[in-house]
């Protein structure tokens, strides 16, 4: 008997993301890794008010009718959940502190949030943010 076997969705992300190699793969890599700060954040002791922003850019992630659908626009439609992940992961940051991320995830991930933020603002419209954040209601 065959045993079926599940991916996660971080294995997907990750998989749909591996052998991207456009114009934005420098900062659009990192989308797997934010979502797994992201998840990670919940088994952690953090600030209540937290938590719906996490779970809104977790669930984010796996909506197919966002700001910029992945569906049509492949790769560069994680833009806006990098985004999001990033301004989320920032809330967090303001709270705990860089370093209380750092222990769940890596040393360089201050790093990584800032360029996913600041790379995605360079591309993202003024609108297309306000959509985002209202999406989750931020």
């Amino acid at each position: 008997m065959m045993e079926a076997t599940f991916k996660d969705f971080y294995d997907t992300l990750v998989e749909n993301l591996e052998t991207y190699t456009g114009e934005y793969e420098s900062f659009i890599d990192y989308g797997p890794v934010l979502f797994k700060v992201l998840c990670d954040l919940l088994n952690q002791d953090i600030d209540r008010s937290l938590k719906l922003p996490i779970c809104g850019a977790i669930a984010y992630y796996v909506t197919p009718e966002d700001v910029i659908p992945e569906q049509i626009y492949g790769p560069y439609g994680y833009i806006d959940d990098i985004y999001l992940s990033s301004y989320v992961l920032k809330m967090v940051a303001s709270h705990h502190g860089y370093e209380f991320i750092e222990r769940i995830s890596s040393p360089d991930i201050e790093e990584i949030i800032l360029e996913c933020e600041s790379k995605s603002l360079e591309i993202l419209k003024d609108d297309e943010i306000k959509m985002i954040l209202d999406y989750i209601g931020l």
